[in-house]
């Protein structure tokens, strides 16, 4: 009884592995301006070798991310996927900054912080470096924010800092990490080896 269960979930694992697959190639094939010189068949045998990074780019396309690849970073030896939704993923809405924040509010807290959430699908809040590089291939966040990583004298200051698109122009500013709105959500990042 146990062994048919086991194979059963294995098997209903392998399907959602290739529902995630056949989604990013189709968006692969559907954008290819977002990663020119990139050959699908380069990619591919990466998302099968690493399971546990499926599963976090599984978790950032079923939170809204719509996530694809950026390009390829030569220092981390990686292609780069990151949430190329027009707003920022209505899943990952009215969160504050992170846990040290959201401990701090007293009264109306958020349901979660960007950063736990951000942890706890495998990923990484999007650097404001990589913000940039995303608003150069397509403009987002031009009704909504994203909370970005932080730099950590800002964030020890008690702020944080979040980007969005107005005016034909990328803004990255600042709020208290504690605040949160039905606007904001987090963007993110993550590096696909290439070994």
């Amino acid at each position: 009884m146990g062994c048919y269960f086991t194979i059963k979930k294995m098997d209903q694992l392998q399907i959602l592995n290739e529902n995630i697959i056949s989604v990013l190639k189709e968006r692969f094939l559907q954008y290819p301006q977002r990663h020119l010189i990139i050959k699908w068949e380069a990619v591919e045998p990466l998302l099968r070798k690493y399971p546990e990074k499926l599963k976090a780019i599984m978790q950032m396309e079923q939170t809204g991310g719509e996530p694809d690849l950026l390009g390829f970073s030569p220092e981390k030896d990686a292609f780069l996927f990151v949430d190329f939704s027009k707003e920022s993923p209505t899943e990952r809405r009215s969160l504050c900054y992170d846990e040290a924040a959201l401990e701090s509010r007293k009264q109306n807290k958020p349901r979660g912080s960007a950063l736990g959430a951000a942890m706890g699908m495998g990923v990484e809040l999007m650097t404001i470096s990589t913000y940039h590089l995303l608003q150069e291939k397509e403009q987002v966040d031009t009704k909504t924010s994203s909370w970005l990583a932080t730099p950590a004298d800002i964030r020890a200051l008690g702020g944080a800092v979040f980007g969005d698109n107005r005016y034909n122009t990328v803004f990255i500013y600042h709020n208290g990490a504690e605040s949160y709105y039905a606007a904001r959500g987090f963007r993110s990042e993550l590096y696909l080896p290439v070994k």
